[in-house]
C-alpha cells in the first residue's frame, strides 16, 4: 500500500502545526467518524463568531452508512466531485440563512459567519486527525430538492470528511493532483500597508 502523503505547507513565519498540516485530500480511508469525534466538531461550529450573534449556519450531515441520504448528496455534486467523494465516510453539506432573524432584512455577513463555522469545524478536525475538503462544485437547486431545504436558506459548499488514504486508491486522473505539491500566492501580494496596492514589508 502506498504511503499516505504529508503535504505541511512551507510558511514564510511559523504557524500552529494543526493549521500548517491541513489540506484538502481527495482520497479517504475506510472506517465512520465516531459519534464523539462528530459531536467535537460540530460544537466547535456552533462556537464560531458571528455577527449580532445570528449564528446563520445550518448543516445538513450524512454519513455513509445512510446509503440513500449519501446517495442524494452525491448525486448534487459535479465534475471530478463525483470520482472520489463517495469514498468519504461523512458528508455535511452548509447552509446559510439569508435573512436576520428578527427584522427580516437581508444578513449580508451570513456566508462569512458559514465560513467561520466551517473554518473551525476544519481546525478541530485537523485536531482529531481527520481531514476536509470543501467542494463549491455541487448544483444547489438539486441540493435544497434532495434536502428539503426551505425558502430563505441558501445551500453554499459540500464538505467531505474522513481519515486520510491512499494516492493509490483514487481515479488514476486524481493521482497527480493528490500529489501535487501546495502552493500560496506571496503575502506581499495579499496585504497593503495604509492603502490598496502599498506593499506591506512585514
Amino acid at each position: 500500500m502506498q504511503a499516505l502523503i504529508s503535504k505541511r505547507a512551507t510558511t514564510d513565519y511559523p504557524i500552529h502545526p494543526l493549521l500548517a498540516e491541513r489540506w484538502s485530500p481527495r482520497s479517504f480511508a475506510e472506517g465512520s467518524i465516531p459519534a464523539d469525534v462528530l459531536g467535537s466538531l460540530l460544537e466547535a461550529a456552533r462556537w464560531a463568531p458571528s455577527s449580532r450573534n445570528e449564528q446563520p449556519w445550518r448543516f445538513v450531515v450524512v454519513q455513509r452508512e445512510d446509503e440513500a441520504a449519501h446517495s442524494r448528496v452525491l448525486e448534487t455534486l459535479s465534475g471530478n466531485n463525483r470520482l472520489w467523494a463517495d469514498r468519504a465516510p461523512l458528508l455535511i453539506v452548509g447552509i446559510a440563512k439569508k435573512t436576520v432573524s428578527q427584522s427580516g432584512a437581508p444578513n449580508s455577513h451570513a456566508w462569512y459567519d458559514l465560513g467561520q463555522a466551517v473554518a473551525h469545524l476544519s481546525v478541530q478536525a485537523s485536531a482529531a486527525g481527520l481531514h476536509v475538503h470543501q467542494m463549491g462544485g455541487f448544483d444547489k437547486a438539486q441540493a435544497r430538492i434532495a434536502l428539503e431545504i426551505p425558502d430563505g436558506f441558501e445551500p453554499v459548499v459540500t464538505i467531505a470528511v474522513g481519515y486520510l488514504g491512499s494516492v493509490a486508491d483514487l481515479p488514476e486522473q486524481l493521482q497527480a493532483r493528490e500529489a501535487a505539491e501546495r502552493s500560496r500566492r506571496p503575502l506581499r501580494e495579499s496585504v497593503f500597508r495604509g492603502k490598496w496596492g502599498e506593499t506591506a514589508d512585514i
